[in-house]
C-alpha cells in the first residue's frame, strides 16, 4: 500500500491509499459519512488483479474539510479530481450506498475514462421511500442528533460495532478516524443536502457511458424495514435494466452493509468487469 495526498482543483487535500500496481484502476467510493477504510475486506481481493484505490472524502479521515455545501456535483467533482491525478484509466468505479450516486455522476463527467461501474446497495432516486415524510423526519432528527451522539460517544460505539467485521488494519483505522465531533460535522455536511440532491437526480439522471454495470442489492431486512427494502431492490432492478450493459445481483446473505458481509461477491463483480475490459483490449 502507498499513501499519498491528492490536491483538488480548489486546493483541498484528499487522503488516498493505493493497493496493487496493475491496470485497470479500481476506485472505491464509500457510503455517507464513511472513510475509505470501510472497503478493507474487498480491496485485498481486487488488488491481486488491479490497482485498488480508496480515499477519504472531504472532512473524513485524513482529508481536509470543504467549506462549500457537499452537493452531489461537489462530491463527484472531487472524485473526478482524483481520477485526473490517477491518469487515463480505464477506471472501474465502485460505490456503496451514497457512493452510488457519486460514482454515477463522476462517470457521466469522465465517461471516456470509465470502463465499468459496480453500485453496491446504492441509494437510488428511483425508490420513492427516500422522498417520504418519514424519511424527511428521520433525516432532520439525525442531523440534529449527530453532534450529541458524537459528544456522548454513541456514534463512536456504533462505528466500532460495525468495524468489527473488517480486517484488523482497516478496523483500526476506522476506529481512529470516525466517531469524533469532526466526523459528525463531515457526516452532517453530506447528509444535509441529500434528499434535495436526490430530487435533482430524479429530475435529471446523469447519463451512463455504455460500459458494464453491476447493481448489487442486499436482500435481507428486519420485518419493520421490509417494505423499504423491497422498494429499494425494485429500484435497483429497474436501474440495472436502464443501463445498456446492466446486470442485477442479489446479495442474499446481506442487508445494507454488503461490503462487510459479502466482500467476495462485490470483488467477484469487480473482477468480472476487469475481465471484460481486458477482453475488449486484447480480443482473441
Amino acid at each position: 500500500m502507498t499513501v499519498t495526498t491528492v490536491t483538488t482543483r480548489d486546493g483541498r487535500a484528499l487522503h488516498v491509499e493505493r493497493h496493487g500496481a496493475r491496470r485497470p484502476t479500481v476506485v472505491f467510493e464509500s457510503g455517507m459519512g464513511a472513510c475509505g477504510a470501510w472497503w478493507g475486506a474487498v480491496v485485498p481481493r481486487v488488488a491481486v488483479r488491479a490497482t485498488a484505490v480508496v480515499y477519504d472524502r472531504a472532512g473524513l479521515g485524513g482529508s481536509s474539510p470543504d467549506p462549500r455545501p457537499r452537493t452531489l456535483a461537489r462530491l463527484a467533482g472531487d472524485l473526478v479530481d482524483l481520477l485526473d491525478h490517477l491518469g487515463d484509466g480505464p477506471f472501474v468505479l465502485v460505490g456503496h450506498s451514497w457512493g452510488g450516486p457519486i460514482v454515477r455522476c463522476a462517470a457521466a463527467a469522465a465517461a471516456e475514462r470509465v470502463g465499468g461501474l459496480v453500485l453496491v446497495d446504492a441509494t437510488d432516486e428511483g425508490c420513492d421511500r427516500f422522498f417520504s415524510r418519514v424519511a424527511a423526519l428521520q433525516t432532520r432528527w439525525f442531523l440534529a442528533a449527530l453532534p450529541a451522539l458524537a459528544r456522548i460517544g454513541a456514534l463512536r460505539m456504533a462505528v466500532w460495532a460495525s468495524a468489527r467485521a473488517l480486517p484488523t488494519e482497516a478496523a483500526a483505522r476506522v476506529r481512529l478516524v470516525e466517531g469524533s465531533a469532526a466526523h459528525a460535522r463531515a457526516y452532517r455536511a453530506e447528509l444535509a443536502p441529500s434528499i434535495a440532491e436526490l430530487r435533482v437526480l430524479a429530475a435529471s439522471p446523469p447519463p451512463c457511458p455504455d460500459v458494464p454495470v453491476t447493481v448489487v442489492s442486499g436482500m435481507r431486512s428486519s420485518r419493520p424495514g421490509r417494505g423499504r427494502r423491497d422498494a429499494l431492490v425494485a429500484a435497483h432492478r429497474a436501474r440495472a435494466a436502464s443501463f445498456p450493459q446492466g446486470r442485477h445481483v442479489s446479495a442474499t446473505r446481506s442487508g445494507h452493509l454488503v461490503p462487510l458481509t459479502e466482500p467476495q461477491l462485490v470483488a467477484d463483480e469487480v473482477l468480472r468487469i476487469i475481465d471484460l475490459i481486458e477482453e475488449e483490449a486484447n480480443p482473441s
